[in-house]
């Protein structure tokens, strides 16, 4: 078994754990109360901010055969996640240029950039964030939700596409190669930070 099927196998009781929380379940229906999702939205445009920035310090100190993985996945993040949560802001009144952080984005941000210092580190802590979404999207999308809107949230990440550029990123971790116990402690803290951040808008 690979790192990061290992890594799965550890995750999955926490893809779980946010599949039951109630804004994912909301978003599942599609009844979720707009004025959660606005104020989530906010905080997760933040947060893909850093997520760039993670991508390109890790990309700094990439071996050369994964140097042009971690730039498309930051180019994959600027301009496809970012899009998705300009246009998803427009529809339910976000304010994504006058948003701050609260608390848990600004643990979970603030973390995943100091993992990034080190190059197989950083790969374990980012790893959450990519599986769990893809993961999420392929549960989510065996259903359609009322809303619409949610849906085109939804089918974001249960895209092939978001789902191979997780598998690269699971990849990279596997041939990083770092102490398997350290990166299991990392994956799953970054992995409750995921958990605790859909209780953002609490």
């Amino acid at each position: 078994m690979s790192l990061s099927e290992r890594l799965h196998s550890l995750g999955r009781p926490l893809v779980e754990e946010q599949l039951r929380h109630p804004t994912v379940a909301g978003i599942a229906r599609g009844d979720l109360d707009e004025r959660v999702f606005r104020s989530w939205l906010e905080q997760d445009y933040l947060y893909l901010l850093d997520y760039i920035r993670v991508f390109a310090r890790l990309a700094w100190q990439a071996p050369p055969e994964h140097l042009a993985d971690l730039v498309d996945l930051a180019h994959s993040t600027l301009h496809d996640e970012l899009e998705l949560h300009r246009s998803l802001a427009a529809e339910f009144g976000a304010d994504l240029e006058g948003a701050r952080k609260g608390p848990a984005c600004a643990a979970y941000t603030s973390w995943l950039l100091e993992s990034a210092a080190d190059y197989a580190e950083g790969l374990a802590a980012l790893y959450p964030c990519m599986w769990g979404y893809s993961s999420l999207g392929r549960e989510l999308a065996e259903h359609t939700p009322a809303d619409p809107r949610y849906q085109r949230w939804i089918d974001v990440y249960a895209d092939p596409s978001f789902a191979e550029l997780a598998g690269r990123c699971a990849q990279m971790l596997d041939e990083a190669g770092p102490p398997p116990e350290r990166a299991e402690q990392l994956f799953l803290e970054g992995m409750r930070h995921e958990v605790a951040f859909w209780s953002v808008p609490g």
